[in-house]
């Protein structure tokens, strides 16, 4: 799985406004239910009850919020580099400024856990997030996520 697999231009958001985790879910929710045809209050459901299982807040600036979805057809992502870094409650306790959600049908099964691998691959990598952090630019951030990632793979 790669994330081309999973991210579209559209699915990239440069700067994301938000205050709080709340609000940084509630408009993910609404874009990937804008891009999915999903209802946007059933996303941030899952989104909030993954989120009472555990933080999605992995360390290190970063979050991947995900969740199942009975509807959904096929994996899907969005990125989102936040204009200003949120308290997402992480297991560092750093607030968080890059966040990818990943929404995958319901029998997804080993297909949704090999998705999350590969996007933590990714942003585990330290020279991949900074060259994220650099820039505001939705095409430079799809190109750097889509064309780097086979050699930021580990």
């Amino acid at each position: 799985m790669e994330i081309a697999d999973l991210l579209k231009p559209e699915q990239v958001i440069a700067r994301l406004r938000a205050t709080s985790k709340k609000q940084a879910l509630q408009e993910l929710a609404r874009r990937a239910a804008e891009l999915t045809g999903q209802s946007e209050r059933e996303i941030f459901s899952t989104l909030m009850k993954r989120e009472r299982l555990g933080t999605t807040g992995v360390g290190n600036g970063i979050a991947i919020p995900h969740g199942k979805l009975a509807e959904l057809e096929q994996m899907f992502g969005i990125f989102a580099r936040l204009e200003h870094p949120i308290d997402f409650e992480a297991i560092d306790d750093r607030p968080v400024d890059l966040i990818f959600l990943l929404l995958a049908p319901e029998e997804a099964g080993a297909d949704h856990l090999k998705a999350l691998a590969r996007v933590s691959r990714l942003l585990r990598d330290k020279r991949a997030c900074e060259k994220l952090r650099g820039t505001d630019n939705a095409e430079a951030l799809y190109a750097l996520l889509i064309d780097n990632t086979s050699s930021w793979a580990a």
